[in-house]
């Protein structure tokens, strides 16, 4: 295929995409830090976020945000949510027109409570846009085993062409046309997540754990229905699989603070170790701002919500959980 990818984010997930377009197509990936893309291109590693794992060796990579969207026909970007906005600021002026910006985050604007999509659009427009999301730990990718992913395009025949583009043996890229499904699914299994590992924290089974992730998987399709998305997306790759994947492993951001809480830790205490974003902290606010709005029943938000936000101990929402009234497994 004759296009280059331009990947924004050197994080663990920005590098990990970015190696996998370059089996395909040429691809460079930007990286805020100079010394990350100069250890990139000398080296074919990343060791501040996947020591140990080697690159692809055609990957490239820059400091120069101008250099590499101005060469992109096609735009992925892997910086967090609370970034997203200025970050599509920056890349507006060089951005040629009708590039496809494909998202990578799974979060939700803070305040306007947009998806990344909807911030694509608001400051790109024109420009098709779409996720890349599933069940996806960067490090077992890195490490050759198979995994699966969901491609979700406004443009469903360029969702197809970008289906080839990250494809592999391994790593199997399934198109959905459902957008809005397949970005708020990654985004509220977040805060499903803080749940699994709050749960696991404080010491509870996998009868628990099991609960956890199923009864999640009900309150965000709920929300997600409600919010445009369709129920048999949430059923899939980037709603169950992806809440399993990071409810479940110990290589998951948004598991290891509910974990650490779980334990007693404080969260500006476990963040501030952290060199990567957990989502489902930031979001738990938004989800419940938004369950308000469309009048979904969330109990399971709302208890993440009040330990991330309001003080509350894990202790004192898994109690909360459990005093709530049982309705029918299918209240909708």
């Amino acid at each position: 295929m004759n296009i280059c990818v331009a990947v924004l984010g050197a994080g663990s997930w920005g590098t990990t995409v970015a190696h996998l377009a370059a089996h395909n197509v040429p691809t460079v990936v930007w990286a805020r830090d100079p010394a990350v893309a100069d250890e990139i291109n000398e080296t074919h590693v990343n060791s501040r976020y996947l020591s140990g794992y080697q690159l692809h060796p055609d990957l490239t990579a820059t400091s120069d945000l101008a250099d590499a969207v101005s060469k992109a026909d096609v735009l992925v970007m892997g910086v967090p949510s609370h970034g997203f906005r200025a970050t599509l600021e920056e890349v507006k002026p060089h951005l040629r027109a009708w590039v496809p910006v494909v998202s990578l985050s799974k979060g939700l604007e803070q305040g306007s409570r947009l998806r990344m999509t909807q911030l694509i659009d608001e400051v790109l427009p024109g420009h098709p846009y779409g996720v890349l999301t599933g069940p996806n730990l960067a490090k077992e990718i890195l490490a050759g085993d198979a995994a699966a992913a969901v491609i979700a395009m406004s443009d469903p025949g360029i969702g197809e062409e970008l289906q080839r583009v990250f494809s592999s043996n391994l790593f199997r890229v399934y198109v959905n046309d459902d957008v809005v499904g397949s970005e708020l699914a990654g985004a509220l299994k977040n805060v499903m997540a803080l749940a699994a590992g709050m749960a696991d924290g404080l010491g509870t089974g996998d009868n628990t754990r099991a609960a956890v992730i199923t009864r999640g998987l009900a309150e965000l399709t709920r929300l997600g229905v409600a919010m445009g998305g369709r129920a048999e997306t949430f059923a899939g790759l980037a709603g169950m699989g992806d809440l399993v994947a990071t409810c479940i492993s110990p290589q998951s951001r948004n598991r290891h603070v509910g974990e650490q809480l779980g334990k007693g830790r404080s969260l500006d205490e476990i963040i501030e170790e952290m060199h990567m974003v957990a989502e489902g902290v930031k979001t738990t606010k938004v989800v419940m701002e938004l369950a308000r709005e469309h009048d979904v029943y969330m109990p399971i938000a709302e208890q993440m919500d009040l330990v991330c936000n309001q003080g509350c101990s894990p202790v004192e929402a898994y109690r909360g959980l459990l005093k709530h009234q049982v309705k029918h497994e299918l209240h909708r």
